[in-house]
């Protein structure tokens, strides 16, 4: 019956549902780019080791929010690797990285400028404590570092810029210039499997030596380490770096550390705060579309009850009760919003599915649990909207009924 009432006002029941299709729209399609986001930070943190501890002056991570009271510290020094990776023995080794602030970072070849290139020192252990593979030539090794040669590993999209046409071994050996100095490329990255809306960093990092970068930008001296730690004894290591840490740069017992130390967890975490915050914004404008469907519900019942005074008076006379009446109005208040929220979940996948086609960057993963969750509160909202309506309607006359015009 509530189906045969729903097909008799087709537009009808279409104009009364809307908002909840556009409120389960919004939910499925937001929570399919987040879970789809989400999957691909959590592969990419993954790639460069989920072992490694990041350690840095200022904070780290998705927030990234420097106070005024971190604008104070000392960034690190070269010393402090050393300490660690000799008083940590969880720690397996330290990768030291300096980022090159105050130097011009383009490249120039054969009248071909490339100024996107992200410049960094970093020593010859990097690309082990990293997870780096080398598509063609080699990485720096320690006596490029020690000679402080002017060397490079690029990129592909630099290697792509640069050598349009050419092979990662016909680039290797090639001498270009780095804030007018020559440089021979002597390695190129292969690209990462996983990224993040189709980019990773490394796609146009420059990688230089450790001192060469020093010697060509004294002014740079902010310096991370990557903290790779040993097989099964993170948290050790996370708790001894930490202490060693403390101690070489004279923290109080009782004080804060002033430095930070970011992990592949503290990092996921911080991300889903970020996107919990977003998936708030999201709920919120959908409950907007979910309530007014739910009062165009009410009001549709209501001219419902309205509409088949005469059938109620007729289903009361031979023996309908309250109840039965009750269940009949709550039923197809239910039916219809269920119906929205059937068709705003195909929607949903219909644009989830678009948007993978045409930006293939921008994952889009439907969880099962939001096209549930849809559905549930599409229901929901028929229930809570249909039971004024049915209340009405069960508590009229039969005798005015039957003798409504």
């Amino acid at each position: 019956m509530s189906l045969d009432s729903i097909r008799a006002h087709k537009l009808r029941s279409f104009l009364t549902v809307f908002g909840i299709v556009i409120g389960v729209v919004v939910v499925i399609v937001v929570a399919s780019l987040l879970t789809g986001v989400r999957q691909s930070v959590v592969d990419v943190i993954a790639e460069y080791g989920t072992n490694n501890i990041y350690a840095f002056h200022l904070s780290t991570g998705f927030t990234n929010v420097t106070r005024e009271e971190e604008r104070t510290r000392k960034p690190f020094k070269q010393e402090d690797a050393e300490a660690v990776r000799r008083f940590a023995p969880a720690v397996e080794d330290v990768a030291s990285v300096l980022l090159v602030a105050w130097w011009d970072s383009t490249i120039q070849y054969q009248g071909k400028n490339h100024r996107r290139g992200q410049l960094q020192g970093v020593t010859a252990n990097y690309a082990e404590t990293c997870n780096l593979s080398i598509s063609a030539g080699r990485f720096i090794t320690e006596p490029d570092d020690t000679n402080r040669r002017n060397v490079m590993v690029i990129g592909v999209n630099i290697a792509d810029a640069l050598f349009p046409g050419k092979s990662g071994d016909q680039v290797v050996g090639t001498e270009v210039k780095l804030g007018g100095r020559p440089f021979e490329i002597i390695g190129v990255l292969e690209k990462r499997k996983n990224a993040i809306f189709g980019e990773n960093e490394e796609d146009n990092a420059v990688f230089i030596p450790f001192r060469t970068a020093r010697q060509v930008s004294p002014g740079s001296e902010y310096i991370l380490f990557v903290i790779r730690a040993r097989e099964g004894q993170f948290k050790q290591a996370l708790d001894q770096t930490e202490e060693v840490l403390r101690r070489v740069r004279n923290v109080p017992f009782n004080a804060p550390n002033n430095f930070d130390l970011g992990t592949a967890d503290k990092f996921i975490s911080q991300f889903d705060s970020i996107m919990g915050m977003i998936g708030l914004i999201a709920i919120a404008i959908s409950s907007v579309g979910l309530l007014v469907g739910g009062i165009g519900v009410m009001n549709i019942m209501l001219v419902s009850v309205t509409e088949r005074t005469q059938e109620i008076g007729v289903r009361k006379a031979i023996g309908a009760r309250r109840r039965d009446i009750v269940r009949q109005f709550l039923y197809e208040a239910m039916t219809l919003t269920a119906l929205g929220g059937i068709a705003g979940v195909v929607i949903a996948v219909v644009i989830s599915k678009i948007i993978g086609l045409l930006l293939p960057s921008l994952p889009a993963t439907i969880p099962l649990w939001a096209v549930i969750a849809g559905l549930l509160v599409s229901i929901f909202v028929g229930l809570v909207f249909g039971v004024w309506p049915a209340r009405k309607a069960s508590r009229l006359d039969p005798i005015e009924c039957l003798r409504y015009e």
